[in-house]
């Protein structure tokens, strides 16, 4: 059996990424749409190696006889056209952050918490969660099971292309103006993001947090468990694709850094690289084009009482984004779409 998907938002970087995925993966699809705003209609995206797809009008398209919609066109757009497909009998994986925190709609990371998938039926939307939350809760996962996390510390290093296309365009210009003395532009981050680093994901919260930030915290307790406390520093760095992220964990039982990595080893979705020595672990210009999860420099923080550190790398546009809305739409066909039909 297979099924008619709809990817929303198809020309932007997730999108892209998700017509990719669906291909490589051979999602059983019987007919794929690609869509998106008015002014690239009538454009071609690939399928795959050899499938075109023109792009339609999300604002006109008919989404009765559709059965899942990858959506990642922005949230503003999702809060009008994912409803719409969902009341017309679609289910929508939203990518955007307009419904990660809205009670009735799940909140899924497939190697964390599949079992969420099951209330995709009271809105039938499923949400996507931020990319750095991602790969945070999957290394976090059998470590929770393991001691009982308390409290993380994170810092991020996060790629521009987090931000969509236009972002890594303004890398790329100012990384050459600079080296035949342009003046540098800034368009898309608030300070100059070649050579730099900007501690500055999202817009500013009244608490002195910007909301990336706040997005780590909130999500990370809907997902994995709502006693974890989550404080995070989201920086923006001058890498085209790939999120770094340096976490702290304290538990409430002793974990060693062997049974950490022996745990961690064991997790779907992750790939260890941890040798104490030059070149031993993993950089975001490894992982870009993968779809793991890599963790490394996995030791022990003797400052408190049961604290552990590591390290932990992904491509953002893949399992941070696409991979993971595939994922979902994968359970949902196996375990309950499959299972009505």
């Amino acid at each position: 059996m297979g099924y008619r998907v709809a990817v929303i938002g198809a020309t932007g970087n997730v999108g892209g990424e998700l017509l990719n995925i669906l291909a490589e993966r051979s999602f059983p699809v019987d007919a794929v749409a690609a869509l998106a705003s008015e002014r690239s209609a009538g454009r071609e995206v690939s399928f795959g190696e050899d499938d075109v797809l023109k792009v339609q009008d999300l604002a006109t398209f008919d989404f009765r006889g559709w059965d899942i919609a990858l959506s990642s066109p922005g949230a503003k757009v999702s809060a009008v056209h994912a409803p719409r497909a969902a009341k017309a009998g679609c289910v929508v994986i939203d990518n955007t952050s307009q419904f990660r925190m809205d009670p009735d709609v799940p909140l899924v990371v497939p190697e964390v918490n599949p079992e969420a998938i099951a209330g995709h039926t009271k809105r039938n939307i499923i949400a996507n969660p931020n990319c750095s939350t991602i790969q945070m809760v999957v290394a976090m996962k059998p470590l929770h099971e393991l001691g009982r996390i308390r409290r993380a510390v994170v810092a991020t290093y996060q790629a521009v292309s987090g931000g969509g296309r236009a972002p890594m365009d303004e890398l790329f210009n100012q990384t050459r103006g600079i080296f035949v003395n342009d003046p540098i532009r800034k368009e898309q981050f608030t300070k100059q993001i070649a050579f730099n680093v900007i501690p500055h994901c999202d817009v500013f919260m009244d608490d002195g947090s910007t909301k990336e930030e706040w997005k780590m915290m909130a999500e990370t307790k809907k997902i994995l468990d709502p006693s974890i406390k989550v404080t995070a520093t989201c920086v923006r760095v001058p890498v085209f694709i790939g999120h770094s992220e340096a976490i702290n964990l304290e538990f409430e039982r002793p974990v060693s850094a062997e049974a950490a990595r022996a745990a961690l080893r064991k997790m779907p979705g992750i790939v260890v690289v941890d040798h104490r020595a030059d070149e031993g672990y993993v950089t975001p210009g490894e992982a870009a084009g993968e779809d793991a999860i890599y963790v490394s420099r996995i030791r022990e923080d003797h400052t408190v009482e049961n604290g552990l550190s590591l390290w932990v790398v992904a491509d953002n546009l893949r399992k941070g984004a696409a991979l993971n809305a595939v994922q979902i739409a994968e359970a949902l066909v196996r375990d309950y779409k499959a299972a009505a039909a």
